[in-house]
């Protein structure tokens, strides 16, 4: 049985709406834990370029020759971490318009998975991060619970805006 939020007619432009909002929605609540939980997760910091500022640099060096300025680097970054956010919440809302249990757990599986695909399979294999096994448990713990509040924030914006007529 489908749950009300899952019963609602659905269009495919509202179904695509609901998932990148709540992809963009769900980047910023990452933002937010991940600036007021690092110290909890003994994350102070690292010389080394974020994930997402090393994806930019990819995408510009693959498009231009170049890499990123200085000046631009924080906010390349972040640019990739909201499209990727974006990008990731619109898949979600085809797959839960499709196969409602995609949403296990209020978004948390889909969290997992994500972390999971994204920090110990793609980070690595295209060279932005160390492989699973030489990054700390801390950080481990840390980028899943991120992954975390990102699903649920995704999963909690998909099923606002598709509820509204």
């Amino acid at each position: 049985m489908s749950s009300p939020a899952n019963s609602l007619p659905k269009t495919l432009p509202k179904t695509l709406l609901a998932g990148v909002a709540g992809g963009i929605v769900a980047s910023l609540a990452m933002d937010l834990f991940q600036k007021g939980a690092a110290s909890l997760f003994d994350q102070s910091g690292s010389n080394d370029d974020p994930a997402t500022v090393k994806a930019a640099d990819s995408v510009k060096r693959a498009v231009t020759g170049d890499t990123v300025t200085q000046k631009h680097r924080e906010s390349a970054g972040q640019l990739v971490h909201y499209v990727t956010g974006a990008a990731l919440g619109a898949g979600y809302a085809l797959a839960a318009r499709k196969w409602p249990e995609t949403t296990a757990g209020f978004g948390t599986a889909f969290g997992v998975g994500v972390a999971t695909l994204l920090d110990d399979v793609a980070v690595p294999a295209f060279g932005w991060g160390p492989a699973p096994g030489e990054t700390p448990a801390s950080t481990h713990a840390y980028g899943l619970a991120s992954h975390v509040v990102f699903g649920v924030a995704l999963e909690g914006t998909r099923r606002l805006v598709e509820a509204v007529d």
